[in-house]
C-alpha cells in the first residue's frame, strides 16, 4: 500500500523558510509537492522524476526561491523553501506518480498524502 505522510509546516513571516518532509512507503517515477492556496485550485510546485536520471521541474512562481530533494534510504522527499512570501500560504501535499510524463501535472498523480498547511504572513 502506498502511503505519504507530509510533516514541516507552519506560520512564518515573509522573508521566512521551512522544510518540509514526505515520508513514504514506495518510491515511484514522479515523486513531488503541490499546493492548494484558500479558494483555489491545486497547482505543481516542485517534481523530481526519480527513474531515468535524477531531474527536477519547478512551477514558474518557484523562482528559485524552493527546492526538492529525496533520501531514500529514509524514504523521505523534501521541500526546502526560503525567501516566502504570504502568496505562498497553501495547503502542502506530497504525490507520487508512474505516469511516464506526469511531471507538474495534478491530475496525473494518483497517490497523495493528507497535506501540511503553510501559512506566510506579511
Amino acid at each position: 500500500q502506498v502511503q505519504l505522510v507530509e510533516s514541516g509546516g507552519g506560520s512564518v513571516q515573509a522573508g521566512g523558510a521551512l522544510r518540509l518532509s514526505c515520508a513514504y512507503t514506495t518510491s515511484m517515477m514522479f515523486m513531488g509537492w503541490f499546493r492548494q492556496p484558500p479558494g483555489k485550485e491545486r497547482e505543481g510546485v516542485a517534481v523530481l522524476r526519480v527513474i531515468g536520471g535524477s531531474s527536477t521541474a519547478y512551477a514558474d512562481f518557484v523562482e528559485g526561491r524552493f527546492t526538492v530533494s529525496q533520501d531514500n534510504a529514509k524514504k523521505t522527499l523534501y521541500l526546502q523553501m526560503n525567501s516566502l512570501k504570504p502568496e505562498d500560504t497553501a495547503m502542502y501535499y506530497c504525490a507520487s506518480s508512474n505516469h511516464p510524463s506526469a511531471w507538474l501535472l495534478v491530475d496525473r498523480y494518483l497517490y497523495w498524502g493528507q497535506g501540511t498547511q503553510v501559512t506566510v504572513s506579511s
